[in-house]
């Protein structure tokens, strides 16, 4: 992925996820951006439409002038995604802990019945993402993780197969991506 970010417009080349409004080329104007974390590992930028689109580390220092110089608004947002990738981190979480997470997900307007039919959709592709790779994250797998294990990065194919479609996967990702409910950022 290469990223250019302009005076007044990013543009995209061989953006990885099928389904993005950037894929595999594209760009965003100003008037499309709603909010940017340039913080966030990797840094973002959240649309109008609800779609996040991920930047390089090495992009954060331009992403910080564009935002500042277009009067862009940066904030960390609610991480909903980091909650339900949660239990496929190489840790474990306390009954306190695994409460607490749950009372987010539902603050963000997600029933348990939903949670539970997330994780088991995801499931196969973040196990296999985290632990047949050896990759063993223990702090955090966020939205950036899921898109990967879903384009095939560290993830079996056999394991890629309960997601579906690339394009529709990515569609139904980035709703639930925008479910931010009564969260606090």
């Amino acid at each position: 992925m290469r990223v250019v970010i302009a005076d007044t417009e990013i543009r995209f080349a061989d953006y990885p996820f099928a389904g993005a409004s950037v894929y595999p080329d594209g760009v965003i104007a100003i008037s499309e951006i709603a909010d940017a974390d340039p913080r966030a590992l990797p840094p973002q930028v959240r649309t109008v439409d609800g779609e996040t689109l991920f930047l390089r580390a090495a992009d954060r220092p331009a992403l910080d002038e564009f935002c500042r110089r277009n009067g862009i608004e940066t904030h960390r947002g609610p991480d909903i995604w980091g909650d339900l990738l949660e239990p496929f981190l190489d840790t474990s979480f306390d009954a306190e802990d695994q409460r607490a997470t749950d009372t987010r997900l539902h603050r963000a307007g997600l029933s348990q019945e939903e949670i539970v039919a997330i994780r088991e959709r995801v499931g196969p592709a973040m196990m296999s993402y985290n632990f047949d790779s050896m990759l063993w994250e223990w702090a955090h797998l966020g939205l950036d993780d899921l898109l990967s294990a879903a384009n095939g990065v560290l993830a079996r194919p056999a394991a890629r197969a309960t997601l579906g479609d690339p394009a529709q996967f990515y569609s139904w990702a980035m709703r639930i991506a925008a479910r931010t409910g009564d969260l606090p950022e």
